[in-house]
């Protein structure tokens, strides 16, 4: 989660839950605290899969549907998904 979402009420009920909070430090809190290496890894991770949603969204029309029913929607998004795919192969030939 981005800044936004660090607050002590997220992260006590993350940990209640058995959870480990991802959530990037918001530094108008205080000083930017320093991520442990195992949740800095899974961070930049994260943000990767969110410019992947981010991306399917803006340029391959993944957030407005003029039809209806489950297997319309997800072969819709599944088009978006190869050509995404696409795109990042052949961007690692080129």
């Amino acid at each position: 989660m981005d800044a936004a979402y660090d607050a002590p009420e997220i992260h006590e009920i993350s940990k209640r839950f058995g959870h480990v909070s991802i959530i990037d430090n918001n530094p108008r809190r205080g000083i930017k605290k320093e991520k442990e290496p195992a949740r800095k890894e899974r961070f930049k991770q994260r943000t990767s899969v969110e410019r992947v949603f981010s991306n399917l969204k803006d340029n391959f029309a993944g957030e407005n549907f003029r039809f209806r029913g489950h297997q319309k929607v997800t072969t819709h998004l599944m088009f978006g998904i190869i050509s995404i795919t696409a795109t990042q192969i052949l961007r690692m030939i080129c």
